[in-house]
C-alpha cells in the first residue's frame, strides 16, 4: 500500500482548498497556543506510513473527534508540498474542534498553512532561529539527554518531547530507550511544559502519568487502531 497523500481531485475539493487558504487558527496568539498545549493530555503523531493504508486525513479527524487537542503531523518521507496540503486539509477541523497542529521539521509549512507549531529534531533548525523567524508558533524540541532538555530551554523551546522512553520502530534516534528510571531523574530539571514519547503503549501509560507525564505522545497505539476515535477516547481516560 503507497504511502504517497490522497487528495481527491476535482472542483469541490479546490473550492474547499480555496476557503482553508484564508482560514487562520482559532489560537491566535502564542500565549493562547502554549495554554492549550498545557492543558492537552494525549498526543497523537500521525505519519502516513503507520496508518494501516488509510488517509491521514481520516486519522487526524478521527483524533480530534476523540478529544485529543494538540496532534502533530510527521510525514519523513513526503516533500513539503505535500504535507502542505494536508495541513490546510486539517485546519477546519482543527478549528471546530479547537485541536493544535503541529508540523514536524519544516517551519515554513506551518507558518504558510496556518498551523499552530513545528517540532524541532536535534539536526533541525535551532529554536532560538526558529523564534526569529516565527515568534507567534509553538515550538518543541525532541530532547534524548539532560543537556539536549538545558540546551532546548536557555534557547527558549515551546515545549520538550523526552525520549524515546521505551523501543520503537516509528523513529531511528541511534540511542537507547531512556526507560522510565532516566525519565524519572530528568524531569525534575525541566522547566518547561514537555511530553514523552517513544514505544508508549496503552500499558504503560499509568506507570508515566505516576511519573508526572502530563501529555503522552503515542502513534502507532492510535493510527493503526481498528477504530482511532474510540481508541483517543480510551487513552485519555487513563491520562491524569
Amino acid at each position: 500500500m503507497s504511502s504517497r497523500p490522497y487528495f481527491p481531485e476535482n472542483a469541490a475539493y479546490f473550492f474547499v482548498l480555496k476557503k482553508v487558504l484564508l482560514m487562520e487558527s482559532c489560537f491566535s496568539t502564542l500565549e493562547s497556543r502554549l495554554e492549550a498545549f498545557r492543558k492537552a493530555d494525549l498526543y497523537p503523531v500521525i505519519s502516513s506510513e503507520f496508518c494501516a493504508g488509510r488517509d491521514p486525513f481520516e486519522i487526524f479527524c478521527a483524533a480530534a473527534e476523540g478529544g485529543a487537542k494538540v496532534i502533530q503531523i510527521r510525514e519523513k518521507n513526503w516533500n513539503k508540498g505535500e504535507i502542505h496540503r494536508l495541513a490546510l486539509r486539517c485546519r477546519e477541523v482543527a478549528n471546530r474542534f479547537g485541536v493544535l497542529i503541529i508540523i514536524d521539521d519544516h517551519v515554513d509549512v506551518a507558518l504558510t498553512a496556518g498551523a499552530d507549531g513545528v517540532h524541532l529534531g536535534q539536526e533541525d533548525l535551532p529554536i532560538d532561529e526558529a523564534k526569529r523567524i516565527a515568534p507567534k508558533l509553538l515550538l518543541g524540541s525532541s530532547t534524548h539527554n539532560l543537556e539536549e532538555i538545558l540546551t532546548a530551554q536557555r534557547l527558549g523551546t515551546g515545549y520538550l518531547n523526552i525520549g524515546p522512553i521505551f523501543a520503537t520502530q516509528t523513529k531511528t534516534v541511534g540511542i537507547p530507550p531512556l526507560g522510565t528510571e532516566l525519565l524519572k531523574e530528568l524531569i525534575p530539571h525541566v522547566t518547561v511544559p514537555f511530553s514523552v514519547m517513544g514505544g508508549i503503549k496503552e500499558r504503560h501509560i499509568p506507570e508515566l502519568s505516576a511519573l508526572g507525564a502530563a501529555r503522552i505522545a503515542m502513534v502507532t497505539e492510535i493510527t493503526q487502531a481498528p477504530e482511532p476515535r474510540e481508541k483517543v477516547r480510551e487513552l485519555r481516560k487513563l491520562i491524569g
